[in-house]
């Protein structure tokens, strides 16, 4: 194991620390648990969004806690769940008597906890909703869709949530919202190479030299086939077939792109990649509205990329669209046609 670290055992709390001391201004921690931190400027009256997950995906989670998009986020340790009494502080601290919407990843230990926070809130008269993610269509078939797990697709839902909610509307409607773009977002990946879990010290899984990994999730979990590693286009000729025929579009259609990097793996080659989606996506005429290219959702230094593409009709499109600004993302707002047709 190569990494930058001091004891395996301080890797999530100094990562914590480091991030609280490097954006005061952007965030803060409550109940002296820098595990529970929460946007620094908090607007009254507004519904709040919570999220949380394990450590090791970074940006994923904590990353999109600001202006225009999340309000709070209980962090656990490398690929584990943050306590319901954690869960609970993020939201008795973000609480403003709009409610709050619950909004993470389909993950059993984050299920429990996030329901046993929400029990807990009922007796400070805190009002929650949950909304989970479960865009990753290797993790189980469509007839099982409530099976899947959540990656990074999840963005996406941030991204409208949050936007939403930054406009005023009720949760009920921040939910709807949500659930709409969960609906219409599909994601599948492929890993190159394992990661390493510091306290571990060790690779998570293998695969083995030549060979590709295709709908592996996002902590090492198995994928849907091992197969031969094979160039940028053909591995886009893999993926996209798959979400393409879940997803349904129309010529005239537009769709959201999301070009996801599991930490290892160089911008100039999502790029390469993103290059063939675009030429697939045009031949089929589907508009495409906006990419997002980059490390939204991780895996520690796993060399591998996901694939994420949301059907986005103008509803969708005018919250995707919507500045935000937090300590890991920025966007100005997106002008309708920016990306014009495929060509």
């Amino acid at each position: 194991m190569k990494k930058f670290i001091n004891q395996p055992s301080d890797y999530v709390t100094e990562m914590l620390e480091g991030i609280y001391l490097a954006h005061p201004r952007q965030l803060r921690y409550v109940n002296d648990d820098v595990h529970c931190l929460v946007a620094a400027r908090q607007v009254s009256g507004k519904v709040a969004i919570v999220t949380g997950g394990g450590s090791g995906h970074l940006p994923l989670f904590l990353g999109y806690v600001g202006e225009g998009m999340l309000d709070g986020c209980a962090v656990g340790d490398v690929f584990q769940s943050p306590s319901a009494e954690q869960i609970l502080n993020v939201t008795k601290a973000v609480d403003r008597g709009a409610g709050v919407l619950y909004l993470f990843g389909n993950y059993t230990g984050d299920l429990i906890n996030f329901g046993m926070a929400a029990e807990l809130a009922e007796f400070d008269d805190i009002t929650t909703r949950t909304v989970v993610g479960a865009d990753d269509v290797g993790s189980a078939p469509a007839e099982r869709h409530d099976k899947r797990r959540g990656v990074a697709g999840i963005f996406f839902q941030y991204k409208v949530a949050g936007a939403a909610a930054a406009q005023g509307l009720a949760l009920d409607e921040v939910v709807r919202l949500a659930e709409k773009t969960g609906a219409a977002t599909k994601s599948l990946g492929v890993a190159l190479t394992p990661c390493i879990i510091p306290e571990v010290g060790k690779p998570a899984f293998s695969v083995a030299e030549g060979v590709m990994e295709v709908g592996m999730g996002i902590h090492g979990e198995p994928g849907i086939a091992q197969e031969a590693q094979a160039d940028a286009n053909i591995v886009v000729d893999r993926l996209l077939p798959i979400l393409l025929a879940e997803l349904t579009f129309a010529p005239g259609d537009s769709v959201a792109v999301l070009i996801n990097g599991l930490g290892a793996t160089p911008q100039d080659e999502l790029y390469i990649l993103y290059r063939h989606i675009h030429r697939r996506l045009a031949e089929q005429g589907i508009q495409v509205f906006h990419v997002w290219c980059g490390e939204f959702a991780t895996a520690m230094e796993m060399t591998g990329f996901s694939l994420s593409l949301c059907r986005v009709d103008a509803e969708l499109r005018g919250y995707l669209a919507q500045p935000a600004h937090t300590p890991f993302f920025t966007q100005f707002a997106i002008t309708e046609g920016e990306h014009g047709n495929p060509s």
